[in-house]
């Protein structure tokens, strides 16, 4: 069963990068300012990279303590009596809400930020930043997550589900994709859509330190940090990343380093407007 979900989530991952890829090379919302096989390149060697270390370093150990707080029934939905639907329905809804702190804290708290911050130096907004992650905060996300679970108790099959969300919801948010006014108003009402989620990139802080959510947008409007409404066109006029080392988003070296550069540091602190 656990190769099957394994297995299945690989698939949704390469089906949800492919697709978003494809759509918004098509209809894309801004226009590029370093070559796309360039960014591809960097991206793709750093999710491989990634992706390696979080097999050997977490995925064994999460797993395995997910089997086990479920066998040992901790957790509140646990106490509670969830189970089925419900317990499956409500668990992505709670790990969202985790998730929407946790991504919140990585903006605030500084040594978080060092880590956090490699993945807004990118000067682009497509696809291919989800994948622009410093392997030392997927490796802290990967113990926090363990809390998560121990607080909550979901099971292995919510769990499942709610990282393959957040994999492609990431991707959704991530890409660069012009969708019809209508629609994005729409769709923003319950996701993260592509435009909700380029404001937090914006050099901007007024913007860049709004909308946290990961996959519903209701946290942000709940808890106070959904930034105010721009047209497309004054979205696209603003640039995106971080305002120090523009020049370097590009190097892998540096990319690596971030978490031990000065540039932009200060950014972690800064309050909201």
């Amino acid at each position: 069963m656990d190769i099957d979900l394994d297995s299945g989530r690989l698939g949704i991952f390469v089906f949800g990068f492919s697709f978003w890829l494809v759509l918004e090379r098509i209809w894309s919302a801004r226009s590029s300012t370093k070559s796309f096989i360039k960014r591809l390149l960097l991206h793709g060697s750093l999710s491989a990279l990634n992706t390696t270390l979080i097999r050997i370093v977490a995925y064994v150990p999460v797993l395995t303590w997910i089997v086990y707080v479920e066998q040992m029934g901790w957790g509140v939905a646990r106490w509670i009596g969830l189970e089925g639907w419900s317990e499956f329905l409500l668990s992505i809804v709670v790990l969202d809400g985790f998730d929407y702190f946790w991504h919140r804290a990585n903006h605030r708290i500084k040594f978080l930020w060092r880590f956090h911050k490699a993945h807004h130096s990118d000067n682009d907004m497509d696809v291919l930043t989800a994948l622009r992650f410093h392997p030392g905060e997927l490796v802290i996300s990967s113990v926090v997550k363990g809390i998560w679970v121990v607080i909550w108790g979901p099971s292995a099959i919510a769990w499942f589900m709610f990282e393959t969300l957040v994999s492609f919801c990431a991707q959704m948010h991530h890409s660069n994709l012009a969708l019809p006014d209508r629609v994005e108003r729409r769709l923003a009402f319950l996701l993260v859509t592509p435009k909700f989620h380029a404001y937090h990139h914006l050099v901007d802080r007024s913007y860049g330190d709004r909308n946290f959510s990961t996959i519903f947008s209701g946290w942000d409007r709940l808890f106070g940090t959904a930034t105010k409404h721009l047209s497309m066109q004054e979205l696209g006029n603003k640039p995106l990343g971080l305002p120090q080392g523009r020049a370097r988003t590009l190097s892998p070296i540096q990319l690596i380093l971030e978490p031990i550069k000065r540039d932009n540091l200060n950014l972690s602190n800064k309050t909201l407007t």
